[in-house]
């Protein structure tokens, strides 16, 4: 793979673009799993800390471009970091908590100010509660050195450290969630043949490691028990279409695209055995707030009678929300429905355009991010630290209690 870089018209953000096989696109639609070495859902990790003579960098793999090519954008500054997570570069609960860490150790190591950046940060996106728990556990680890009388630079390498551990935790986590969700289809399912339902992206793409729902999904691939990995589009971004099923396709594993609104025929046939889905955040009382369009899915699982799984690690559990009135909505652009934007391969001396109008000039869309599952539609939350079923505020919050015993020791 060949590598060249592309100034991009923001303060502290550098692209390399780095054009991918052809051939590795091909026939995305319906795929079917093939034996053989295995590749890594992506061919560069979603997010790296780098030091350059030029000063430390955050590197994240620019997911607005996947899947027409794999390219890369250099932070310099918190900024540049804050722009990427509202653009959706740098996406999904998990890898947000893991940016956001590392945006304040970008800050403290370049000398930046720490709390203005920590702030900017948290902000940046208010649905996905890992953001702010990963941002707080770096500016924690920085404020601990700095009110205790230690130097910058000290505080600095404190931050850093905590970022990579909530990088290694994370990685961890999603090794355990997809065991324990694999052990629950089995017990829901026994026999293997899995045909599971996703929405939206949740592999490797999000996480330190392999994902979370996807995770679950690709241990059921690995051990020869997923028979259909039906991948909904996720409109309006298409996260389902461009996402999931390019990581699916690397992974070798059997999977078909269909539009959102085609599920509920799924489901009539008797075509889904199980829906997973992440989580941006779970109230205390076990509200699911997840990308728009999981709370039909619940809706139509229950009628049918398939089982509603949410995998998410336990830093998405927020106890301080009590339920799922309580949670923060993102409202996205009305551009993102009103448009069609496709990757866009950059060309030397134009800029990307907009998307392709759908709707009449001065359509007002209606565009929430997200939508929130109540805790009775949900058959059980998979976490690294066990399986919650049924969901209830006691069971979360002796799931929340055990973690942080677990931290402690």
């Amino acid at each position: 793979m060949r590598c060249f870089p592309v100034d991009l018209p923001r303060s502290g953000l550098l692209a390399f673009y780095c054009p991918r096989d052809r051939g590795q696109t091909g026939g995305m639609a319906d795929q079917y799993a093939h034996s053989g070495d295995e590749k890594r859902p992506t061919g560069m990790p979603a997010l790296r800390w780098e030091e350059p003579p030029e000063g430390p960098v955050l590197v994240l793999l620019d997911q607005t471009r996947l899947p027409a090519e794999e390219v890369e954008l250099v932070c310099t500054d918190a900024p540049a970091l804050v722009e990427a997570i509202r653009s959706l570069a740098v996406r999904g609960a998990p890898l947000l908590g893991i940016a956001g860490a590392y945006g304040v150790a970008l800050a403290a190591v370049r000398g930046y100010d720490v709390d203005d950046a920590a702030a900017a940060l948290e902000s940046a996106r208010p649905t996905a509660v890992n953001l702010a728990v990963g941002v707080r556990r770096a500016h924690s680890a920085y404020r601990a050195v700095v009110d205790g009388g230690g130097d910058p630079r000290q505080a600095a390498g404190a931050a850093l450290a905590a970022a990579r551990q909530l990088h290694r935790e994370d990685a961890e986590a999603s090794a355990r969630m997809a065991e324990h969700g694999l052990a629950l289809l089995d017990e829901l399912m026994p026999g293997g043949g899995h045909r599971i339902l996703t929405h939206c992206n949740t592999g490797s793409l999000v996480s330190g490691g392999e994902g979370t729902a996807f995770a679950v999904a690709l241990a059921a691939h690995r051990a020869g028990r997923l028979r259909r990995l039906w991948v909904d589009e996720t409109r309006p971004l298409l996260q389902g279409a461009r996402l999931t099923a390019y990581e699916a396709a690397r992974s070798g594993m059997a999977y078909t695209l269909l539009t959102d609104n085609a599920a509920g025929s799924l489901f009539a046939a008797g075509e889904v055995d199980a829906v997973l889905i992440g989580a941006d955040r779970i109230a205390a009382d076990g509200s699911v707030a997840n990308k728009v369009g999981s709370y039909p899915l619940a809706v139509l699982a229950r009628y049918h009678h398939v089982p509603f799984i949410v995998v998410a690690p336990v830093t998405t559990v927020d106890p301080r929300t009590p339920d799922g009135a309580s949670i923060e909505v993102e409202q996205r652009p009305g551009h993102e429905v009103t448009e069609i934007t496709a990757p866009q391969v950059p060309v030397a001396g134009a800029e990307a355009g907009g998307g392709i109008p759908v709707a009449p000039l001065g359509t007002t869309a209606y565009n929430p991010a997200f939508d929130v599952t109540p805790p009775e539609l949900v058959t059980a939350v998979v976490t690294e630290e066990g399986v919650v079923s049924p969901v209830t505020t006691e069971a979360l919050a002796a799931l929340c209690a055990r973690s942080r015993q677990v931290t402690i020791s």
